[in-house]
């Protein structure tokens, strides 16, 4: 008998790991709705300093997010990095390489995503295209180090919750990430502060990551409340998300814009500061 609920118990943890394993991947692989990411993107032009500014100002339509029939971010589950599953806020002893993070995690750092390590790669391919003087490059290899800051400013994103499927707030990746931004609409008014050089960017990744995971446990609470009461995911729920967590998701994206103008700025400058035109 005793045996029996041993071997009961090893598959009902086994049950339990793969029932979290399924959840996760069934949670959705879009980014931010292309609301945030256009906004985002044109925003951070505001935050540069001459030259940079003129020059993404004049080609700011050339950039895929911003053209005229704009090319939207790729979806994937490695946008994204649950943190979460593999150590307690704020994270103090996480390895800043992937090798180091899979000796040390194994299976679970596998399936967590790979966000702040797209981060490295995208910025560093960014000061090669300017290294290279290809307008064209810059551009594009601009949105998409844009596209994969601004994601690290979604704190699902850094979440083994990223759905709501823990907290039975399910669907929450949508309602926030995507139908929140074209509520708000006009309301949805970003204030980002001046770019500025990063000393070390592929550290400060890891900063933006903990900036992020902090308003985890408030965008939960908020959402719960909103949902208080209601019948379904309305009009009048939107509005109540809105007021509750709407400064929190404007809070993200004014940031966002401000550490993608950085970003941009610590490449160029890294790149020896060459012409741009």
């Amino acid at each position: 008998m005793g045996n029996r609920r041993t071997a009961l118990g090893i598959i009902g943890r086994a049950a339990l790991a793969a029932a979290a394993a399924v959840a996760w991947v069934a949670t959705p692989a879009s980014a931010y709705g292309p609301v945030v990411h256009q906004a985002v993107t044109a925003k951070a032009v505001d935050t540069l300093p001459s030259p940079l500014k003129s020059f993404y100002k004049s080609h700011r339509l050339e950039m895929p997010t911003l053209a005229p029939e704009p090319t939207l971010p790729e979806e994937g589950q490695e946008r994204r990095f649950a943190v979460d599953r593999l150590l307690p806020f704020p994270f103090l002893d996480l390895p800043r390489g992937e090798e180091a993070l899979r000796s040390r995690f194994g299976d679970a750092a596998t399936g967590a995503g790979r966000l702040p390590w797209l981060v490295h790669t995208a910025y560093d391919r960014l000061v090669e295209a300017f290294r290279s003087g290809d307008k064209a490059r810059i551009l594009a290899e601009s949105d998409a180090l844009a596209g994969l800051v601004t994601d690290l400013h979604n704190p699902l994103a850094l979440a083994e919750n990223a759905d709501g499927q823990k907290t039975e707030q399910h669907g929450l990746w949508v309602r926030f990430s995507v139908k929140l931004p074209e509520v708000m609409g006009g309301r949805l008014k970003l204030g980002p502060g001046a770019a500025h050089f990063l000393d070390e960017p592929k550290e400060y990744v890891f900063a933006m990551m903990n900036a992020t995971y902090v308003w985890l446990d408030n965008l939960l609470y908020h959402e719960e409340l909103a949902r208080r009461g209601k019948a379904g995911y309305t009009e009048i729920y939107y509005d109540d998300l809105a007021a509750r967590a709407g400064d929190i998701l404007k809070g993200r994206l004014s940031q966002a814009a401000g550490d993608v103008g950085s970003y941009w700025y610590t490449a160029w400058t890294a790149a020896g500061r060459p012409a741009v035109r």
